[in-house]
């Protein structure tokens, strides 16, 4: 029988497993950005974007308010997935994929003072994003799916 604190910890794993795809995929891109620069894929391309803002850009330059809003996200998600019993599995699902996504990019925006994307879609004009950024995205969409479920 698998305890509370077993499924918990998957949880968590999961964060950080997401956390760790992040930051190796960013190491890759930083390190070798003109191996890899505009390598053309099926659906994306690679780039390589410093982006001292938040999503879309917004806020750019406000490094410590930033930090400090991953900080405070990532603390309130782990007290939820750990703390919280009433839970359902899409709920904690959500927030072990935005835990990671948001830890992901506050390593970059604490250590290096800026956030490294380098997903460029081919087929519509978005901005450029990275792992993380998919991470928190499909927490969104889980919690999303979730709220219109349960109003049915």
């Amino acid at each position: 029988m698998i305890t509370k604190i077993q499924t918990k910890l998957y949880y968590l794993s999961l964060s950080i497993f997401i956390i760790l795809i992040d930051q190796y995929t960013k190491y890759l891109i930083f390190y070798n950005y003109k191996k890899f620069l505009n390598k053309d894929f099926l659906l994306f391309r690679l780039d390589f974007v410093k982006n001292y803002g938040a999503a879309f850009n917004i806020f750019s330059g406000n490094r410590i308010f930033l930090s400090l809003i991953s900080i405070i996200f990532s603390i309130l998600l782990i007290y939820l997935i750990l703390r919280k019993n009433t839970l359902n599995k899409i709920d904690i699902t959500s927030y072990s994929f935005i835990l990671g996504g948001t830890i992901g990019n506050g390593i970059d925006r604490i250590l290096k003072g800026f956030v490294i994307d380098f997903i460029n879609l081919n087929f519509i004009n978005f901005p450029v994003f990275n792992i993380a950024d998919i991470s928190i995205n499909l927490g969104f969409i889980f919690l999303l799916y979730r709220i219109f479920k349960n109003k049915q």
